[in-house]
């Protein structure tokens, strides 16, 4: 039986939720205002696909495919990103709540949050060189054995890790955000 793909097609206020998805494969196809809220993307290919003003939230993606995808204003709850397939992932996030999800061990380099709430996520052991955290509220997020040489978290806010056990070469802070960098020491800092 040959597997269903979708090329170029807009999906506009449909209801995934607690369901699976009828196709196996979707390209540039536009996903707005769509609910995947506790539903089934297993194994399901989506490259270069945008997605816009979606709910994910408690969506099962083990080993989904997600290659040049664009998420925009999504909700993207609890989401274990480490259990998608690896192979081409590439992500951007903008405007979108991604609280309580895992980005364990996951290629983000260049990754872009751009506006996003990033609270309790897990970025452990990723590889988040020149990724840009851009007006991000990142609290209570994981940084540990993280790369993240060269990355941007100069309007980023609320971020808290120990450089000493993570790679941070030539990473971009502000001057705000340098408590974040030495709260293990218990210090204050007056800037």
């Amino acid at each position: 039986m040959e597997s269903e793909s979708f090329q170029k097609e807009t999906f506009d206020q449909v209801d995934y939720s607690e369901n699976r998805m009828e196709g196996e494969a979707y390209e540039q196809c536009l996903f707005s205002n769509c609910n995947f809220f506790n539903s089934d993307l297993c194994r399901i290919e989506f490259m270069d696909c945008q997605f816009i003003n979606c709910n994910f939230s408690m969506t099962s993606i083990i080993d989904a495919a997600f290659k040049n995808v664009a998420f925009q204003q999504c909700k993207l709850m609890g989401i274990d990103f480490s259990k998608c397939d690896d192979f081409l992932f590439s992500a951007s996030f903008t405007g979108c709540t991604l609280d309580y999800s895992i980005f364990q061990a996951k290629n983000l380099k260049k990754a872009k949050f751009d506006h996003c709430s990033l609270k309790d996520v897990d970025f452990s052991n990723a590889d988040l060189s020149f990724a840009i955290f851009d007006t991000c509220n990142l609290l209570q997020a994981t940084f540990y054995n993280s790369i993240l040489e060269k990355a941007d978290f100069r309007t980023a806010i609320n971020y808290s890790f120990d450089p000493a056990y993570n790679k941070i070469k030539k990473a971009k802070f502000s001057l705000e955000g340098l408590p974040g960098l030495l709260s293990k020491y218990n210090i204050e800092v007056n800037y």
